[in-house]
């Protein structure tokens, strides 16, 4: 059996070792979330939206998606008669850009993913038209 002093002594070095545990945890989840925070802020950059020729594309539906890490998006694109015809938002991974999901009328209204983003929902927005554009020109693959 131990002696009182070493208990104290066991539950000393147990403490500092759940400690050292949380310590080095919150270490590396802070600097994992922080490394997925710049490839984040690294792809919304990156997003370049190209005009899409809708009298080049063909009858039919088109899949396209779209992630960023922290915002992502996949649509089903309904052409028909090199018109967009609906668009249904299958999924959006968003943080706060919820209201983002209205650009989807706005393409179907003005016939082009080159539009104006949401205001307040810009990330969000660029997502959901770049996977627009994905699923548009993913057809050219299938020629």
């Amino acid at each position: 059996m131990l002696k009182k002093a070493e208990t104290g002594k066991v539950i000393k070095r147990a403490i500092i070792g759940v400690l050292a545990l949380a310590v080095a945890g919150g270490i590396f989840f802070g600097l994992r979330y922080y490394m997925q925070l710049q490839e984040y802020k690294k792809r919304i950059e990156g997003i370049v939206i190209s005009r899409v020729d809708l009298s080049n594309v063909r009858d039919g539906s088109y899949r396209g998606s779209f992630d960023a890490i922290f915002v992502g998006a996949e649509v089903v694109v309904q052409v028909k008669n090199h018109t967009i015809e609906s668009i249904d938002l299958v999924k959006h991974k968003n943080e706060r850009g919820a209201k983002a999901e209205a650009i989807v009328d706005k393409i179907i209204l003005e016939q082009s993913v080159t539009v104006d983003v949401i205001s307040g929902a810009t990330n969000s927005s660029k997502v959901i038209l770049k996977a627009v554009e994905n699923a548009l020109e993913s057809q050219k693959d299938n020629q």
